[in-house]
């Protein structure tokens, strides 16, 4: 299932965008061998991919992405 929204850095009150396809069960495809196989993050109004996932890293969180990436993981893996 995919899922998209976005998120408020808490750190820093930056919106961020997010694309998410997950499933019911955690795969060795998902992230740490959990449901989400597939994650974006962008900054809201921007086109270029801060963070990067499909079933391996493209871009890792790094900085304040990390406690976005964070909520994510919370949230549906």
């Amino acid at each position: 299932m995919w899922s998209e929204g976005t998120i408020t850095c808490p750190a820093t009150g930056n919106n961020y965008k997010y694309w998410v396809k997950h499933y019911e069960e955690g795969s060795h495809f998902g992230i740490d061998g959990g449901k989400i196989s597939k994650l974006t993050i962008r900054k809201v109004g921007e086109t270029r991919d801060l963070v990067n996932y499909d079933r391996g890293w493209d871009i890792e969180p790094s900085g304040e992405l990390k406690a976005v990436y964070a909520i994510i993981l919370q949230k549906y893996n």
